[in-house]
């Protein structure tokens, strides 16, 4: 099927979708939750195909992104069920205004209609986007990378057998078959078809959408993430933080790139730092992190000096920039300079040098002794999500079942006249 015809067909749907109550919408969730779970071996059995046709073409850690268990299956579903839990936006009254002349105004959100997601190697972003795009009343359509697209497969048509059990239409939920480039640029270029587009994935594919897509567009998720350790840091605390940022899933967009280190507590934390991040992890068998220093840094530590570039990547890898800065000041204009408004950290017991850092750094989240990990719409209390939003119209940080929604004006009258 061409991706013209998926997009026609999900078009077909959206009026259904729009008009599908909450009961029915929650009913199709929970059997897709359901039949997923029931389609667990043959979901597992595409996944080893993906993962055997993408070893030798991509890092370990981006393999871990790939790949998929039975307990990752499960927490896909689990993140379907919390979704159906959550309150339906669809209808809501945002706004209500009763005008002198006797109108009656309320502004009411809405589905989007057709909601498009490019995403590259994640097969669990199929689930999810779904569970969210239809619980806010709207057909969906994913493009995922060629790494992923037999799990993703497998994916889609265990959740249509659920849609269909509940009533729903099955092209509410449409996989593009076509993985090339061509196929990511008419979604770009889909309008008339496509509501929304929403990339995930690195910063190329991110660009390209923002430059090129003549449909809407929300740019996401490319996360250049700082842990700031002011001088009144507990150092303990922060190693944890940082190690937590670094370590525990350094492919994903909250996780920690930038250490930035007050100048006065360098020379105590770097050691521990290297010790920490290096050193013990070698012996405990796991990957080590690189430490790419800037000069101050490397004076006191042995890593990898650092170049400008340093600063301003996305490693997504056991890599760590470290910087000697001077005091929060110091911390807040290396970020101004580099971040790329995703998750910022300062560790800190200091109430002022902490509040200083809230209210001056620019980005969707921004954290005071805790690990920018925790930027995910589940750990939001949002259930799944959409994608971290680094823009500022319409949505920031991670996007939930309201910001998949727009809204429109319903004017009640007697008869008025103007």
């Amino acid at each position: 099927m061409t991706t013209q015809e998926i997009l026609l067909r999900a078009r077909g749907a959206k009026p259904a979708m729009a008009l599908a109550d909450t009961e029915r919408k929650n009913a199709a969730l929970r059997a897709m939750a359901d039949c997923l779970l029931a389609a667990e071996d043959d979901i597992l059995a595409a996944n080893v195909l993906d993962l055997q046709a993408a070893k030798g073409t991509v890092s370990d850690v981006m393999l871990d992104r790939l790949a998929l268990n039975r307990d990752r299956i499960a927490g896909m579903a689990d993140g379907i069920r919390q979704v159906a839990g959550l309150p339906d936006p669809v209808g809501q009254v945002l706004r209500r205004v009763e005008r002198p002349n006797g109108l009656v105004i309320e502004r009411t959100a809405v589905p989007m209609g057709v909601i498009a997601i490019i995403y590259e190697s994640r097969p669990n972003v199929t689930s999810d986007a779904a569970a969210l795009a239809l619980k806010a009343g709207s057909a969906c359509v994913l493009r995922c990378g060629k790494e992923a697209h037999r799990s993703a497969q497998a994916i889609v048509t265990a959740l249509k057998r659920g849609l269909e059990q509940a009533g729903l239409p099955t092209d509410a939920l449409m996989l593009v078959e076509d993985t090339t480039r061509a196929s990511a640029n008419e979604l770009m270029r889909a309008n008339g078809l496509v509501d929304l587009l929403i990339p995930r994935g690195g910063a190329g594919l991110i660009r390209a959408c923002v430059d090129n897509a003549t449909v809407n567009v929300i740019e996401t998720g490319t996360g250049i993430c700082h842990i700031y350790v002011d001088k009144a840091a507990d150092l303990d605390m922060a190693l944890d933080i940082l190690t937590n940022a670094k370590c525990s899933r350094p492919s994903v967009c909250n996780a920690a790139e930038v250490c930035l280190v007050h100048r006065d507590i360098a020379p105590t934390l770097l050691p521990r730092l290297r010790e920490r991040l290096v050193n013990e992890r070698l012996g405990a068998g796991q990957v080590p992190v690189e430490l790419r220093l800037d000069t101050a840094a490397a004076a006191i530590i042995d890593g990898t000096p650092a170049d400008e570039a340093d600063f301003d990547t996305e490693f997504l890898d056991y890599i760590l920039a470290v910087s000697v800065v001077d005091g929060v000041e110091g911390a807040m204009a290396h970020i101004a300079t580099h971040s790329t408004g995703h998750s910022e950290c300062i560790v800190t017991a200091d109430a002022a040098a902490a509040r200083t850092f809230l209210s001056g750094v620019d980005a969707a989240a921004v954290y005071h002794n805790a690990s920018t990990r925790f930027t995910d719409g589940g750990e939001f209390g949002l259930g799944c999500e959409m994608g971290i939003s680094t823009q500022k119209l319409h949505a920031r940080g991670p996007m939930g079942l309201e910001e998949l929604c727009c809204y429109k004006y319903i004017v009640r009258g007697g008869g008025q006249i103007r």
